[in-house]
């Protein structure tokens, strides 16, 4: 189920990257393509009847997502065996697929990870995304994530950073989709100052250790089964095994030892001249192994003993039971988290019950006080009614008594104000005249002030004319600067290859000089061999020749050389001449000949030793 869960991950963005359009649904060709991709990379026997039967195109439109699913689950799901394809060439096709469309560095190059690197962060990111579609990452996952990767680089994350980027409140209630996780990486706000080849080492580090299920590797010197020697090699250790390789590249593997919960691993003493020693036991055999120091000894006895505890357990990743662990924890706080919001909400609820029942009855309280007030209130009105109706009564007498009064004066008063208002008429209907005239003057004042702004608006017009066209001369003039900053660079680079290219020639001649010399040495000491071998060979001409003259029991005589048959002068001369002649001939010959040139040195004085003993018996027996 949980093979299944992952593929359904990865196939999930290869179906989205081919639905161009965004509707949810893909054309039957595509699934077409795909699905027998996905019968290629996953291993499994190919059904073209099955294929063709289910994407034949005898109906209208394109196929949804749900509509593929019992396809996929029948046909391909179903028969994948695990183990029996590699992980990694299926992620590869689904990345590929969605890369094209939703992946876009940065086009300069600037990028902060890889190509490679993004692929893994993303098989990373749906290891540990949730389990629902569209697939998002928590921010405490992605936290996790980047506090492995700085700690695979020796460094510490900056959490204050990263808290003020996951708490912005889309990311808090949706999480962080896989683009904008890469965005964030390649934006380089958390790896500031790191250069890329590390960022690489640490995201591959983390990609074996989660996707690859690597618990532990490094180097440790193994003591041989047979021959009994030490030996250094890598190990990977997994929850299933511990294998050995000749070097970290991994290209020859040297053995595996696998584990059981019967297996159990033990600190071992110093012996052997070997330090920090520990073994493995498991039911054949015991390996014995050593760390180059204490605390490497330690992780790697504790590592194996988790790897024996997952085995125990019943277990196949480590990582996969802490991604659990770690969901049931944030579960578990969500409920908490709940039941506390729950538990306020009903607090508060019974708060606000109760002070509406304290105001209820304040306001009951409040509305007795105000009704015997209101009583108090209406008896006093009505008698203060009373009084004002004939206070009133009589005011009103009064007051119509004076009004008739000023109407008198206000009729002279009107008929004052009536001439003056005549007066006023004839001094505006003047004021008009005068008006009229300042607003014919206006008019021409105003054609006067259009013609100055057209004149304006021409001149403005050809003044903004003239700035497009400056401003286009300083877009050519930037883009020729962009254009010489890049060649620049790229003489740069060049230089550089060339220097690298030199240095690495003038390591070539150094090494070339160091063969010489050694070379040389070789030619004087084969000089050397061949001047002790001809003093040799005429120290031995002496002897022969003092052989060559016996002595008899009479006395004192002088033998002539032709007295001796196996004697013979001239040859011994013209020998002697040859081996001088050889000798300044074996000084130019290469290495390969010295030992021949010394075979034949000494063949040429036994013969010349042997040659008397047979011609002349009598100086074999002196």
């Amino acid at each position: 189920m949980e093979l299944r869960t992952e593929l359904l991950k990865s196939i999930w963005y290869a179906f989205t990257a081919l639905d161009t359009e965004k509707s949810g649904k893909v054309s039957k060709s595509q699934l077409k393509v795909l699905s027998h991709n996905l019968y290629t990379v996953l291993c499994i026997p190919h059904d073209p009847v099955a294929l063709e039967e289910h994407f034949r195109d005898d109906d209208d439109g394109p196929v949804s997502s749900q509509g593929y699913m019992p396809y996929l689950n029948k046909y391909i799901l179903d028969k994948v065996e695990e183990g029996a394809f590699v992980k990694e060439s299926f992620d590869e096709l689904c990345w590929t697929l969605t890369a094209k469309k939703n992946y876009k560095p940065d086009r300069n190059g600037n990028s902060v990870i890889s190509h490679t690197d993004a692929f893994k962060l993303w098989c990373l990111f749906n290891f540990l995304s949730e389990d629902k579609y569209p697939l998002v990452m928590v921010p405490d996952e992605v936290e996790y994530l980047l506090k492995k990767v700085c700690t695979a680089m020796n460094i510490e994350l900056n959490s204050g950073e990263l808290d003020d980027y996951l708490s912005q409140e889309a990311l808090q209630q949706s999480g962080l989709t896989v683009w904008q996780f890469l965005d964030l990486v390649n934006s380089g706000r958390f790896l500031r100052g790191i250069e890329r080849e590390a960022i690489s080492m640490a995201v591959e580090e983390v990609y074996q250790e989660i996707i690859g299920d690597v618990l532990k590797q490094g180097y440790l010197w193994k003591k041989g089964h047979l021959r009994r020697n030490w030996s250094e090699r890598w190990f990977t250790l997994k929850p299933s095994e511990l294998s050995y390789y000749e070097s970290e590249e991994r290209k020859e593997k040297k053995g595996s030892i696998s584990l059981d919960r019967n297996s159990c691993v033990e600190i071992l003493p110093d012996k052997d001249g070997k330090r920090c020693m520990f073994c493995v036991k498991t039911a054949s055999r015991t390996y014995e192994m050593s760390a180059s120091d204490t605390r490497q000894r330690q992780e790697w006895t504790l590592a194996i003993q988790v790897a024996i505890r997952l085995q125990a357990e019943g277990k196949k990743s480590l990582h996969k039971d802490l991604k659990q662990k770690r969901r049931e924890q944030r579960e578990q706080r969500e409920r908490k988290k709940a039941a506390k919001e729950e538990e306020m909400q009903r607090l508060k609820q019974l708060q606000e019950e109760k002070e509406r029942k304290l105001q209820e009855l304040e306001l009951l309280k409040e509305a007795q006080k105000q009704a015997e007030l209101l009583l108090q209130e209406e008896e006093q009105r009505r008698q203060q009614q009373h009084e004002e109706m004939q206070k009133m009564l009589e005011i009103q007498l009064r007051e119509a008594e004076q009004a008739r009064a000023s109407m008198q004066a206000e009729m002279v008063l009107k008929e004052a104000e009536a001439e003056r208002q005549r007066k006023r008429i004839k001094e505006l209907e003047e004021m008009q005249k005068r008006l009229q005239d300042a607003l014919q003057q206006e008019v021409r004042a105003r054609q006067d002030e259009e013609a100055v702004r057209y004149a304006q608006a021409r001149l403005l017009a050809e003044e903004e004319d003239k700035l497009k066209q400056l401003m286009k001369l300083k877009e050519e003039q930037e883009e020729y600067i962009i254009q010489a900053q890049h060649e620049k660079l790229v003489l740069k680079q060049e230089m550089e290859n060339k220097s690298k290219f030199l240095e690495d020639a003038q390591k070539q001649l150094e090494e070339v000089r160091v063969n010489r010399e050694r070379v040389d040495q070789d030619v004087m000491l084969a000089q050397r061999k061949l001047q002790q071998a001809s003093t040799n060979v005429k120290h031995w001409n002496v002897q022969m020749n003092r052989l060559m003259h016996p002595i008899a029991p009479g006395g004192k005589r002088t033998v002539a050389s032709g007295g001796f048959s196996g004697f013979n002068p001239e040859l011994l001369s013209r020998r002697d001449s040859s081996l001088k002649l050889k000798q300044s001939l074996e000084k130019k010959k290469s290495d390969a000949l010295k030992d021949q040139s010394k075979e034949n040195v000494n063949g040429e004085t036994e013969k010349q030793l042997q040659t008397p003993d047979k011609d002349n018996p009598s100086s074999a027996t002196l």
